[in-house]
């Protein structure tokens, strides 16, 4: 049966943009569980998985049911491609917002102990790249997704300071061993979500401009 190719790839278009929605707004909740030591948000963050995970079901059908009725080309082609990549990615950094949100939940059991000030400019850092992203995503400004691209090294730099950090804590507070080990987690988390930012840029990229990008970011 064929289908409405045009009124298809618009529909697609607003459920990845609802989609992105999502995930930028259960991010932030597990970004301020962490900072702002939300408990609350960090438990609708963990348990509110379901629904991320069933949009990206749909999505997902949706593309393959339209690469299978209209074998769309060039930029039609590109458009589903690109969606299909960055729904997964999507996907990815709710599921990382989740973990994020179960160490702020552990850290909350715990002793407290200060955050590093890298954790929060790094954490910062990460929720401006998912925005950027999303926002590069929505209006096609492969000038801003390469600028998310180009700023993953900072958060890779903030990420190994972290480390460098929570090894020298250990050594000094023994009794803050689980905490600490809790906070590199969630350094590790947002480098990851941070990753997964540049690579939605990345597509698109590949988009709007046909370019294939990926390990050749600083280019």
């Amino acid at each position: 049966m064929p289908i409405n190719l045009p009124a298809e790839i618009r529909e697609l278009k607003r459920n990845i943009l609802s989609m992105g929605a999502l995930v930028e707004e259960r991010f932030r909740m597990a970004v301020d569980s962490i900072l702002k030591r939300d408990i609350e948000a960090a438990h609708v963050v963990r348990s509110g998985d379901a629904d991320v995970d069933q949009m990206e079901v749909n999505i997902e059908e949706e593309c393959l049911r339209i690469l299978a009725l209209s074998a769309p080309v060039a930029g039609d082609l590109r458009f589903v491609l690109s969606i299909m990549r960055i729904n997964t990615e999507l996907e990815r950094i709710a599921d990382n917002a989740r973990s994020i949100a179960k160490r702020a939940i552990d850290l909350q059991r715990l002793e407290k102990i200060s955050l590093p000030d890298g954790l929060i400019t790094m954490a910062n850092a990460t929720t401006k790249m998912l925005s950027d992203s999303l926002i590069a995503m929505t209006e096609g400004d492969t000038a801003l997704a390469r600028r998310v691209c180009k700023s993953d090294d900072r958060v890779d730099d903030l990420q190994k300071e972290i480390f460098v950090w929570v090894q020298e804590q250990i050594k000094q507070n023994v009794d803050d061993i689980q905490a600490l080990l809790d906070v590199l987690s969630v350094a590790r988390k947002l480098e990851r979500i941070a990753d997964m930012s540049t690579n939605i840029c990345e597509n698109v990229i590949f988009l709007n401009e046909g370019t294939v990008i990926k390990h050749h970011a600083d280019e």
